[in-house]
């Protein structure tokens, strides 16, 4: 191999990470078209806006009714809410990217970075799920 030569698993993740992201950018633009133009309308009015931007996180989620976590899921008929669908599928295209190489690590035999890349599809996944209870969760 070529020292600047590509691998077959670089190949493929760049390949579906393209994807994904054109994806993902695609379900933002739509996304805000609908929210911007009101076709879809907000769960918070526009004018309302400003007077929540200076909360913090926990008083702005009590005042406006808003839970944490995957919650939004359930409020996707608003307008405001529909565009987290681009922005969790941006979050979480590397989940998929990690799975398609994993069958080339074992074809090549090579047991590291299959567990490597195993490990990371587990903690990225349990990490989005919401199950450790961490962070802003």
């Amino acid at each position: 191999m070529a020292k600047n030569q590509a691998t077959e698993e670089q190949i493929k993740y760049a390949g579906m990470l393209d994807k994904g992201m054109k994806i993902g950018f695609v379900l933002v633009v739509v996304s805000f078209i609908l929210y911007i133009t009101g076709i879809m309308a907000p769960y918070l009015p526009i004018n309302d806006l400003p007077k929540y931007w200076g909360m913090p996180v926990h008083d702005y989620l009590k005042a406006t009714n808003i839970h944490m976590g995957w919650a939004w899921l359930g409020m996707l008929q608003k307008g405001d809410f529909i565009n987290f669908i681009g922005i969790a599928f941006l979050a979480g295209v590397t989940i998929p990217c990690y799975i398609a190489i994993m069958p080339i690590f074992l074809k090549k035999k090579d047991k590291v970075y299959f567990t490597l890349a195993l490990l990371e599809v587990t903690v990225l996944a349990l990490a989005a799920s919401g199950l450790l209870k961490s962070g802003g969760h």
